[in-house]
């Protein structure tokens, strides 16, 4: 008999499976000697009472033996199968390689950049000397975006596809199985380049390919019909299914649809600052302790205003993170965000952003670039404000809201540096008074947020793709290309590594073998 209930348990005994079972049997009335096994089914912390404790639902085994959960990745070699091509070997490129595989399809995956051991060179030299190699930093090469963002595998696509199935995929490659049972699963972007690694072997082993240092730079067809792809050293490669999943910095492929004449659209996406604080005050603040408990992991915050009926938001929180360069090219500066496996950093980072608008611009309806442009012009000015070599412009934030100059800056996780500067000078007028406006309400709503030890580092501009590709609802094609799939984050379909990796399924799902 298998019976399924809720427990509430301090932090110090969530390992203690012998606590556990003896609670449950308390609250099941049952005799602790019929308890023949637990299994986890969702953890999470509640925080909300002064004293944080974590919520687990629980299956208890009474007098029955489970069946082990095992989850194996086997099936045929698909070396002599029909090819697909796959551009960009994001979490949407591979797990569209993975899913090809398991429907007998091979992938021929395409990806501009380096795999993970040659790229942490080129971000070594990023982070140290910054140049940024524009086909190998934070946003290219094997893994794309998400092997270098934190893994955070938290998403709301429910009804999008079966995220259990990534899970259990990200756990056969190599994650540990918390992020089964976690309701924030994160993995840790020292863990990632590890499982990133075991799923290229395993798209190597079943016979699909993978041709790193390869940019896309023409998409052929004929009559309506894809026909394959060049690469820029002249090379090409033919297929009736080409399946774009190019991230949402490939710049280059919005403009080859767009000289193409394939249809493109202005998508609204948010442009904000990356905050950092010293872990401590997010711990204080959401544990209600003056000393996190050693039991409990560094405090993650969610925070939402409007502002004017414009959302001003929290996104992608890194407890105990870094924030890191992520530009794509000379001339700009980008910031994100990550965090190691343990999360044990100083400080806890956030973009925190504004909602973009159509209406924003001018011309977006007749112009599917403007929000684009919009967006890089912002990331040129932090730039040039910035002084160059990636140096990114900062203000305290007190400082920010009252409009001073800030004389000195706090120590930060932001390696190429930081330079005191006006961000009035570098965010859109609109951004910045949205930005002024929901800070203080942040402050109000989280103890302790609202601080001059908090640093603003400009711009987080890179949430979600400025662009969209349209393609048809049911088919998953371009409306005016036959086999052409705009697949993942950088199409304007997905907005994680989870979400990205169900959109990749879900297109190789759409292709008739």
């Amino acid at each position: 008999m298998q019976k399924e209930i809720e427990l509430s348990i301090p932090p110090e005994k969530i390992t203690d499976d012998a606590y556990i079972i003896q609670k449950g049997a308390t609250q099941l009335n049952v005799a602790l000697s019929s308890v023949k096994s637990i299994k986890i089914r969702k953890r999470s912390i509640d925080a909300r009472s002064r004293l944080a404790v974590f919520r687990i639902r629980v299956v208890f085994f009474i007098d029955e033996t489970p069946v082990p959960d095992i989850f194996h990745f086997q099936h045929a070699n698909v070396a002599d199968a029909m090819p697909i091509i796959i551009i960009g070997a994001g979490p949407a490129g591979l797990f569209a390689a993975l899913r090809c595989i398991e429907r007998g399809l091979r992938p021929l995956v395409i990806e501009r950049g380096k795999n993970v051991q040659e790229r942490r060179r080129d971000l070594a030299t990023l982070n140290k000397e910054g140049i940024v190699n524009p086909d190998s930093n934070y946003c290219f090469g094997e893994g794309g975006a998400g092997t270098y963002s934190d893994g955070k595998l938290y998403t709301r696509s429910n009804k999008r596809g079966d995220i259990q199935r990534v899970l259990q995929l990200l756990v056969a490659h190599g994650a540990t199985e918390d992020i089964l049972v976690d309701t924030r699963p994160h993995i840790g972007t020292n863990k990632l380049p590890h499982i990133i690694q075991a799923i290229r072997n395993t798209i190597l082993e079943y016979g699909g390919e993978i041709h790193f240092n390869s940019k896309v730079v023409d998409i052929t067809e004929c009559a309506g019909q894809v026909q394959g792809v060049t690469l820029a050293s002249g090379e090409q490669l033919a297929a009736n299914s080409v399946i774009v999943a190019t991230g949402h910095s490939a710049r280059d492929i919005y403009e080859l649809f767009h000289n193409k004449r394939w249809h493109t659209e202005a998508k609204p996406f948010a442009l904000g600052v990356r905050i950092e604080h010293p872990q401590d005050i997010i711990d204080q603040a959401q544990y209600h302790c003056d000393v996190r408990s050693e039991y409990l992991p560094p405090a993650y915050y969610s925070l939402v205003e409007q502002v004017n009926g414009r959302g001003v938001f929290s996104f992608c929180m890194c407890p105990g993170g870094i924030i890191a360069p992520c530009a794509t090219d000379k001339g700009e500066v980008v910031v994100n965000g990550w965090s190691p496996s343990k999360r044990n950093n100083p400080y806890a980072n956030s973009g925190t952003v504004v909602q973009i608008n159509l209406q924003d611009v001018s011309d977006v309806a007749h112009y599917p670039f403007a929000l684009l442009d919009f967006q890089r012009e912002v990331e040129q000015r932090a730039c040039v404000v910035g002084g160059g070599k990636l140096v990114a412009p900062a203000q305290r934030m007190v400082d920010f809201v009252q409009g001073n100059l800030s004389t000195s800056l706090p120590e930060n996780s932001y390696k190429p540096g930081t330079k005191s500067a006006l961000l009035s000078d570098v965010l859109p007028p609109f951004v910045h008074d949205a930005l002024q406006q929901a800070l203080p309400l942040f402050g109000k709503k989280m103890k302790g947020y609202y601080t001059n030890e908090a640093i603003l580092v400009g711009v987080e501009s890179r949430t979600s793709s400025p662009i969209r590709i349209p393609r048809d609802k049911d088919t998953m094609q371009h409306p005016q290309v036959k086999g052409l799939y705009p697949c993942g984050e950088g199409a304007g379909y997905a907005g994680g590594i989870v979400s990205a990796a169900i959109d990749g399924m879900n297109c190789v799902d759409r292709i008739k073998s």
